[in-house]
């Protein structure tokens, strides 16, 4: 186990392609015809560090507001961090111009409807990226290009002719991805790609996207929601809650030994047919503001385990096993075990330290 404030980081095989590290990202607070304190800000993304090496897939999971969006809008180099440093291939991202870092990292955005121009037809969508990077040849070599994108996502020749209202969800989808593959990139960020699909094809998007990382060794970053679909999907996966990335490590392993109280209930809150009766959930409450987080572990008002230096001291990132590292202090030997008042039922059994600290609101 890793010693008290060191940040492991989990190990990946190769040079990761894409690397954030450290970003921060505080947007200033503005409200129109009410008052609000000079200088506050909102705290969408805190420390936050990440990395995604050639032909593997990384999860990002957790619940509106967590700030998943807008870490995946600054890897795209769409919004600039507030300190922190993004690489691309082991060299500064800011070094590079927009338009050849755009041709290495390209975004799937969640609205395959609006992220396509209803006047155009598909040919358009596909060509124009192509000649934006002067990789499109002219005449019948751009139509065999573009032929050739549509099969790369299995759609036919025929549906570059149609227009976006024409297509299906996840037809518009897999244009939206053909078109972000036009440009040979090396990274492929998905922003909950499946999440405005019918249940019905969602595995059908998905299975595509892990051809794509087979096929063509791209790095890609899934962001979702579902922790049950970025165990489907990812090597990796990582639990953002609050703006702060709180566990990270294999997905078999996060998803069959979570060591945080929040994967805990994201697990919990997941559909499971082999589940024999309901889960109990017993986080109580909603996120915290950002603008003004809660000292501490940021999960700490929520959290059932909940001990007296939750409320204190930020939790150090701990290596509970080999590449599995959890933002929580009931991992650590030098905690105090003392529970905060008031305290609630728990949520079951979690992976503790050596130390057997029993669980908020049982005594030992």
């Amino acid at each position: 186990m890793t010693a008290p404030g060191a940040a492991p980081a989990v190990p990946v095989t190769g040079t990761p392609l894409l690397e954030a590290r450290s970003l921060v990202k505080h947007f200033p607070v503005h409200r129109r015809g009410r008052r609000t304190q000079r200088g506050a800000v909102v705290h969408a993304v805190d420390d936050v560090s990440i990395a995604v090496p050639e032909a593997s897939i990384t999860a990002v999971v957790g619940e509106s507001g967590c700030g998943k969006s807008t870490l995946t809008l600054m890897l795209a180099r769409l919004v600039r961090p507030t300190s922190g440093e993004l690489l691309l291939n082991g060299s500064p991202a800011a070094h590079r111009d927009a338009r050849e870092y755009a041709g290495q990292v390209q975004m799937v955005l969640q609205d395959p409807f609006a992220s396509l121009n209803l006047v155009h037809t598909v040919r358009y969508h596909l060509a124009r990226p192509l000649r934006i990077h002067g990789l499109g040849p002219d005449g019948n070599n751009l139509d065999d290009e573009i032929t050739s994108l549509l099969e790369r996502v299995a759609l036919s020749p025929q549906t570059g002719e149609k227009y976006p209202h024409e297509l299906s969800g996840g037809q518009r989808q897999r244009v939206a991805i053909a078109r972000a593959l036009a440009v040979r990139p090396r990274v492929l960020l998905a922003d909950e790609p499946v999440s405005m699909l019918d249940v019905s094809i969602r595995l059908g998007v998905l299975n595509l996207l892990a051809d794509l990382r087979e096929r063509e060794r791209l790095a890609i970053v899934y962001v979702t929601h579902d922790i049950a679909s970025a165990r489907y999907l990812g090597d990796t996966i990582a639990v953002m809650y609050a703006g702060q990335i709180i566990e990270q490590g294999p997905a078999a392993t996060v998803t069959d030994q979570p060591s945080h109280p929040y994967t805990q209930l994201l697990l919990a809150a997941a559909p499971d047919p082999d589940r024999p009766s309901p889960p109990a959930l017993r986080g109580r409450g909603a996120p915290p503001s950002l603008v003004s987080p809660p000292a501490g572990c940021r999960f700490h008002p929520r959290c059932p385990y909940a001990m007296a230096i939750c409320a204190q001291q930020a939790p150090p990132r701990v290596e509970v096993t080999s590449g599995h590292v959890s933002a929580c202090w009931l991992h650590t030997k030098d905690a105090d075990s003392a529970p905060l008042q008031n305290p609630g039922p728990t949520l079951g059994p979690i992976p503790l330290t050596t130390d057997s600290r029993p669980p908020r609101g049982e005594s030992t």
